[in-house]
């Protein structure tokens, strides 16, 4: 392909077009459209305004033009081989919110992002960049009828949901897995925003899927060695607009949600919107149910040219019955089980076990902060806070798989649990030249604390039959009430500790040339753990302090500017360890490393884009047991590598197409603990993993605007138990079919969906067996203003 494309590239006879255009008030105007009048040729104007594309050498009419205004024409000579830079443009100040949906339709790869401010803490286009992000755009959500994050991520290439969201402080939001590692969606706008059941969609803009170790920008606190998931939100815009929908399925499924924006004032200065939605679902099984409202204001005040002030929440409220989740119990090996896979199983796939009335409540309140200002032409200041608040309070019903075909039936439960963080980050951003060279660069500081209140305790109810006329209805609030009353309980976990986390870091962007760039930063930790809290005694006990260094080196050369990017890094992540060792020193925060490499693509005027790379992570100072009582020993280490493939594609107008592909092999090292030296970690998801969507939307007729999409996941078998005492125990892999019809008008949108085709059963588990949804369908009405 690389060699077909650079071919075709050479024979085509091409020049560059390239420009900027800004607004009435100096500010770059994103999403204009800029046409070659009378041909295909054109592009969108980028988040900094800025413009660049190639067609073939003769004399034009280029015209520049967006919504609610008419289109600027200047005369244009494209030479081929030579880039002809048009002068600076300004257009009025019609912004691009909702209504950028007219402009985006043109675009002519529309699951593609140019360019993130997030990954890098910066502006940086793909190519420029040499880390490897996926991001999923609010077009290829809306196609799908996405209503959660959960269901966003099933299109990023190399990434396995792992775990439903159990809506508990602390734990609750789902977990997924990246290049071998468990992660959770932690952070928005890249900052934390932490949500601990289901997190809704509505307000989301994009989710960028940063690959790989990414301590150095982002710390470890919310990040994992495969990498952290990022929302990016919506904001608002300086005209009246918006959209109001209603939506119905089966499993009693409904939904309302509303994105409504408008200015506050005559100058536009002060801008809101307001996302929020209310989402119902039942349960493909006997009993289940999840009910959660979601509000969340946006506030943004442009005071002048150089200073703005943004103010954000998120609010949620949730009730639910925990999803069916079964566990291996403690020194019961899958001998003894009778089963080693989980197709094997004598589950009722659509039985719950449990009652319908073992419901939790979670709450969050997260709000956000941010001023931003122009110190100087090359110089932004960014000064962000953000505070989020987790609440549970309710029953977690879990259930152990048990020999002789039964199971074991147990709750886990938290009291009034509440989880608070606040995390304070000043950046400063430069883009300056030193001589002929371009430096981007950010420095910043960072406070991060966690301030834990968290509270579960649990019993064991019951051991069941799988077999015969069984009531299992008897799992309910008032078997669980009778046993919590005695004041006896299996177990108390109380999990109570503050943290604090005060970090520095710099990175910067070199260009040696147009086409080569060399990236460097490093971040500086200190991590001061004050204590783990005993709720009776109300002593503290265990704190420690740790320091903990993060590098980060990239490396980019473009042999076709813009089009054709080869990359390299190396990235370095750490985890605070506590603990003693055998010789009783503390324990060293565990280090992993990882390097990279591989291609990146954006050609044929942005209608194809692509990125192929193979990574290889080493995890060193892992912990495992010692024989000396309350000490351990880290020397353990745990390898992953692998290969990850992402396309995105528009070969015809209407067409889109997302494709990704990705192998991982994982493995702990020989010095590990030897009952699980060379095996694949339980908790490192499928080794192959594949997803796609294709697309297509009518660009003329009566029916303009109709479109059909149709995807899928797969997944191979996904080892969750690995070790020499307790077996080998897998769950099979799956290969899931989606599908959507929608029909897009000016002030309407109609759309169905149907997930899971073909009626899959299949699991997915973090040592765990999760059965999930069955064949499910919405149908949605969209009403824009």
């Amino acid at each position: 392909m690389l060699f077909s494309s650079l071919t075709a590239l050479a024979q085509q006879n091409r020049g560059t077009i390239k420009g900027h255009v800004s607004t009435t008030n100096g500010q770059p105007a994103d999403n204009v459209s800029v046409m070659l009048k009378g041909t295909k040729y054109g592009t969108v104007t980028n988040e900094d305004g800025d413009f660049e594309f190639r067609a073939p050498q003769g004399k034009y009419t280029l015209v520049i033009s967006q919504v609610g205004s008419k289109g600027q024409e200047s005369s244009v000579d494209v030479v081929s081989g030579q880039t002809v830079t048009v002068p600076g443009v300004t257009v009025s100040d019609v912004t691009h919110g909702l209504q950028e949906i007219n402009i985006n339709a043109n675009k002519t790869n529309k699951f593609k992002s140019r360019k993130s401010v997030d990954v890098g803490k910066m502006p940086l286009s793909n190519l420029e960049n040499a880390s490897v992000y996926n991001t999923i755009s609010s077009q290829l959500m809306q196609e799908q009828q996405i209503f959660s994050v959960d269901d966003a991520i099933r299109n990023a290439s190399g990434i396995q949901k792992m775990w439903e969201a159990t809506g508990r402080g602390g734990d609750g939001g789902s977990y997924y897995n990246s290049r071998g590692f468990i992660v959770q969606s932690g952070l928005r706008n890249g900052l934390a925003g932490n949500i601990t059941n289901t997190i809704d969609a509505a307000n989301i803009q994009s989710i960028e899927i940063i690959k790989g170790p990414s301590a150095t920008l982002f710390g470890s606190s919310l990040t994992s060695y495969g990498g952290l998931i990022n929302r990016v939100t919506k904001k608002p815009f300086d005209s009246f607009g918006g959209e109001v929908s209603t939506s119905v399925g089966n499993f009693d499924f409904e939904r309302v949600s509303a994105d409504i924006n408008t200015p506050l004032d005559p100058q536009k200065k002060v801008l809101f919107r307001l996302n929020t939605a209310y989402n119902h679902e039942g349960s493909f099984q006997t009993t289940g149910f999840s009910r959660n409202v979601f509000i969340a204001p946006s506030l943004l005040y442009n005071v002048n040219d150089r200073l703005s002030i943004s103010f954000d929440a998120e609010l949620s409220y949730g009730k639910n019955i925990g999803k069916s989740i079964f566990f291996f119990p403690y020194g019961v090996t899958i001998a003894q089980l009778g089963y080693s896979s989980a197709d094997q199983l004598p589950l009722d796939y659509k039985q719950s076990y449990a009652g319908d009335d073992l419901t939790q409540t979670s709450r969050n309140a997260n709000f956000f902060g941010e001023v931003k200002y122009k110190i100087a032409k090359s110089w932004t200041s960014r000064t962000n806070i953000a505070a989020t608040h987790s609440y549970s309070d309710g029953f977690g019903p879990y259930f152990y798989l048990m020999p002789h075909d039964s199971i074991s039936r147990n709750d886990q439960s938290t009291k009034n649990s509440t989880d608070d963080m606040i995390e304070i980050q000043q950046n400063f951003n430069g883009d300056f030249k030193i001589g002929k060279f371009r430096n981007r660069f950010v420095g910043g500081l960072d406070f991060f604390r966690d301030n834990s209140k968290q509270y579960f305790f649990g019993s064991t109810l019951d051991a069941v039959s799988l077999h015969g006329n069984q009531d299992y209805t008897n799992f309910n609030k008032a078997a669980m009430d009778a046993i919590y009353a005695t004041g006896t309980y299996g177990f108390t976990y109380p999990y109570m500790y503050i943290r604090n986390t005060y970090s520095a870091y710099v990175s910067d962007v070199f260009n040696i040339t147009d086409q080569l760039i060399v990236s460097a930063g490093v971040r500086v930790d200190r991590f001061v753990n004050i204590g783990n809290v005993d709720p009776t005694t109300k002593t503290v006990s265990g704190g420690y302090q740790q320091t903990a260094f993060s590098p980060k080196f990239g490396l980019v050369y473009q042999p076709i500017k813009d089009h054709l990017s080869l990359f390299a890094n190396y990235q370095n992540s750490f985890r605070n360890q506590t603990g003693i060792t055998e010789d009783n020193k503390p324990l060293k925060p565990e280090h992993a490393n990882q390097i990279e490499g591989g291609v990146k693509l954006d050609l044929f005027d942005g209608k194809l884009s692509s990125t192929v790379s193979y990574y290889d992570i080493k995890v060193k100072d892992i912990t495992r047991p010692s024989s000396v009582p309350n000490r351990v020993l880290q020397d353990g280490t745990q390898l992953s590598k692998g290969i990850e493939a992402e396309v995105i594609a528009n070969p015809i107008a209407g067409l889109n197409a997302v494709v990704g592909l990705s192998y991982n092999y994982s493995k702990y090292d020989a010095t590990t603990n030897a009952d699980v030296a060379n095996r694949r970690p339980g908790t490192a998801s499928s080794p192959y993993l594949a997803n796609f969507w294709v697309s297509y939307r009518l660009q003329k007729g009566a029916v303009k605007g109709l479109g059909l999409g149709f995807g899928g996941n797969y997944a191979s078998d996904n080892t969750i138990i690995n070790s020499v005492s307790q077996g080998v125990f897998k769950l099979p892999a799956y290969t899931v079919f989606n599908s959507s019809v929608f029909y897009d008008i000016k002030n309407y949108r109609f759309g169905f969906k149907m997930d899971n085709l073909t009626n899959e059963k299949y699991w997915i588990g973090y040592t765990t067996v999760n059965p999930q949804k069955l064949r499910n369908y919405a149908l949605t009405f969209t009403y824009k203003f």
